[in-house]
């Protein structure tokens, strides 16, 4: 008699390169928080909604009709305000018909970017911590990570290490500025230092800037403002931070057209196109008066401030943010692993945060570090510091 067949083992469902990656940290505590009714200083979205004019201009493109496939590079009317938007502020001459693309946020845009630009060994210099879908989008291209640090509490540039990041291999240099999680702002000569690195070993910088407006200490420079730079940077943006539409998923990429054209080839087998009636909505915002930008910033700085304070009456170190929707803590005093306290906040003090370990190769160097958002509303950063005074409880 034949004996029955060996069951085989379960083929691995999850290609190798991306088995480092499950659920986000994000998703985690936010599920945490809703379970809790905890207050959620966890997840980086506002509580409040954008600007009315922003909201209206989405339901009149609903109700005109505009639901359906936009043009593959983003509606005409969004393409020209992002262009006029970049030379509004930054006195950059973009082409909105051959030099920008919308994308399905700026987390497509850095996806797809890293696809298009990266063959398998190439390298992508990031600076650490990162946000996460960097990790993500290079391990999907087959790219190699190599990091540089940002150091608690001030998380300046180092310039050595900078350097050793780099080789003959580096194909891309990946920043955030202002930057997620910590809030530091690179300042022109921590830029230029970067802009010259790559120019020296000819790769491309491809630059996350969708704090832009939020920029309470400093000033933001776009790094395609840099000499020479315009021709070698893609500029990554959105219009979720800025409008307090993040469920939009409106973003974009913009630089030379080459590259863009590189992009676009892979993007459009990514989500195709999306946010049709919300992409003429995201251009009106992009078009509000200087009023709207200052008055965004005052809020945030004051909402910053309010949490910073909160913390330190808590008697733990700070780094106080200077753009971006982030606070970074220390609070060693309360457990040593932030991902084990960040797990227990929501139902022990009815808050939650994120720990800095999710953004880091190697979590021992951030063991204690918490991220904290302060991009709601007063009252409920309010009730959030009263519920973390409870920490010392």
């Amino acid at each position: 008699m034949t004996a029955p067949p060996v069951p085989s083992a379960p083929l691995a469902p999850l290609v190798s390169r991306m088995r480092g990656f499950g659920e986000t940290v994000f998703a985690e505590m936010t599920q945490r928080a809703a379970a809790a009714a905890a207050v959620n200083l966890g997840q980086g979205f506002p509580d409040a909604d954008g600007p009315q004019e922003v909201l209206d201009a989405a339901k009149d493109a609903i109700d005109s009709g505009q639901n359906q496939y936009p043009p593959g590079i983003g509606v005409p009317v969004l393409r020209q305000a992002i262009s006029a938007h970049q030379r509004r502020f930054y006195d950059l001459d973009v082409d909105p018909d051959t030099e920008v693309l919308v994308t399905a946020g700026a987390t497509e845009a850095i996806a797809a970017t890293i696809l298009a630009l990266c063959e398998p060994g190439d390298e992508v210099v990031t600076f650490e911590p990162y946000y996460d879908s960097y990790a993500a989008s290079i391990a999907l291209a087959g790219a190699v990570r190599r990091t540089t640090p940002l150091t608690f509490p001030d998380f300046a540039v180092d310039e050595d290490a900078l350097r050793a990041a780099f080789s003959p291999r580096t194909r891309l240099v990946l920043l955030n500025t202002p930057h997620n999680p910590t809030g530091k702002v690179f300042t022109r000569a921590e830029l230029e230092l970067a802009a010259s690195l790559a120019r020296e070993h000819d790769a491309l910088v491809v630059t996350d800037e969708v704090y832009e407006h939020l920029v309470y200490d400093g000033e933001h420079i776009p790094v395609a403002t840099l000499p020479g730079m315009a021709a070698r940077t893609l500029t990554i943006g959105s219009g979720g931070k800025t409008f307090a539409t993040t469920g939009w998923k409106v973003g974009w990429v913009h630089g030379p057209a080459h590259l863009v054209q590189a992009v676009r080839t892979v993007k459009q087998f990514l989500t195709f196109v999306a946010s049709g009636p919300f992409q003429p909505a995201i251009a009106v915002g992009l078009g509000l008066p200087d009023g709207f930008f200052v008055e965004l910033t005052d809020t945030m700085r004051r909402r910053r401030d309010l949490l910073v304070d909160g913390l330190r009456r808590l008697d733990v170190p700070v780094s106080v943010p200077a753009g971006g929707y982030f606070v970074i803590a220390d609070l060693a005093r309360f457990d040593p692993d932030a991902l084990r306290l960040c797990r227990a906040m929501p139902t022990g003090v009815g808050v939650a945060g994120v720990p800095v370990s999710a953004f880091h190769d190697d979590p021992a160097e951030v063991a204690s570090l918490v991220r904290l958002a302060f991009c709601k509303q007063d009252d409920v950063l309010a009730e959030g510091v009263r519920r973390l005074a409870h920490l010392a409880d």
